[in-house]
């Protein structure tokens, strides 16, 4: 099943709204077949697994073990059920890291395969298989998308010069680079790896972000910008059209060519209609990339799963924009990147030891 994750995290990046899944065939200890989902739309990983049986191993396959980290499909998607291949092939046990929650899923697999007469063993590394999907997990558990907030800090705590007075872009700071530049290269990593971005409107105004994965290999992801008056002018690079925009606002509905004008409800509270919003767009997960009120927001409110701070630890600028401020928070990881540190925090106290 270690073996299963490991094949699984290659699929990230590449596979959402899917799962990561990992697939290994062993015969008496031996490994006949290996796969995983490689991208979204194509072969899972048990297809995968069982087509890289060497045609000499093939008549062994009635004889072995199949272990998979989350449990095969029972259903037509855009491709075949998985579990009608292990059927098939007369695979007579299969090992299965946890459940799959997908409603059409749910069970299903399982029961499928113990009606046409296979062992199946369920819960092995369970909660690492969990772990390694908690996106598809909670996503389909809670119904809102995985939020991870981010941001780069100064060593006394500001993310960027004394904001200009409003609308006065003549006036507009240079703007700060705060992290370096393998501290960005990671941040452009961390974008490859979820669904979408999301800012708010000043910090589109005055950043003018081109929010893709220019330094990482891989899928840029879902632009998401909140400006509900529909102040910001076209000329950003987030109205490129080189990545799939959605603008959240007030104002109208509208869908062009790699750019959505999602409609809010003016008067109520804008973060549980945003991510109602990104449910029904079947969006999974978000990286909030700021501002400082918009991160702010989403501490206070409860609604994040993971921060991750960047603090460089050798500029100071004094006057400026304050950074947010994370509470109800235990960190999880620490890492030194030259003059940055890293810090990944979760919700809550730190858990008991066992």
């Amino acid at each position: 099943m270690d073996r299963c994750l490991e094949l699984a995290k290659r699929g990230a990046g590449a596979v959402a709204p899917n799962p990561m899944v990992g697939a290994v065939l062993v015969h008496h200890d031996r490994i006949i077949g290996e796969g995983w989902h490689k991208k979204f739309g194509e072969a899972h990983a048990e297809v995968n697994c069982i087509a890289s049986v060497k045609e000499e191993d093939r008549a062994l396959l009635s004889q072995s073990v199949l272990y998979v980290s989350l449990e095969p499909c029972s259903h037509f998607g855009k491709t075949p059920p998985c579990t009608d291949l292990i059927i098939r092939n007369k695979i007579p046990t299969v090992v299965i890291g946890c459940r799959d929650p997908f409603k059409e899923v749910d069970g299903k697999g399982i029961e499928k395969l113990k009606a046409a007469g296979i062992e199946v063993v369920t819960g092995v590394l369970e909660q690492e298989c969990k772990e390694l999907n908690k996106r598809f997990f909670l996503f389909h558990t809670r119904q809102w998308p995985y939020v991870i907030l981010k941001w780069a800090q100064t060593a006394d705590g500001k993310m960027a010069p004394p904001t200009p007075a409003r609308g006065d872009l003549a006036d507009q700071p240079q703007r700060l680079l705060i992290s370096n530049e393998y501290s960005n290269r990671l941040v452009h990593k961390w974008r490859s790896e979820e669904a979408a971005l999301l800012v708010g409107t000043n910090t589109a105004l005055l950043d003018d972000p081109e929010l893709t994965t220019r330094l990482w290999p891989g899928n840029s992801p879902v632009r998401l910008v909140i400006d509900l008056n529909l102040r910001l002018p076209v000329s950003l690079k987030l109205f490129n059209g080189a990545v799939k925009t959605i603008v959240f606002n007030t104002i109208k509905k509208e869908e062009k060519k790699n750019l959505i004008y999602y409609k809010l409800e003016d008067g109520k509270k804008l973060l549980p209609q945003l991510l109602t919003a990104l449910y029904e767009l079947n969006i999974q997960s978000v990286l909030v990339e700021g501002g400082a009120t918009l991160l702010q927001s989403f501490i206070e409110d409860g609604n994040w799963d993971e921060a991750r701070i960047i603090t460089n630890e050798i500029v100071f600028i004094t006057n400026g924009l304050d950074a947010p401020v994370l509470t109800n928070a235990h960190k999880t990881e620490e890492q030194q990147l030259l003059s940055d540190k890293i810090e990944i925090y979760k919700p809550g106290k730190l858990p008991a030891a066992h």
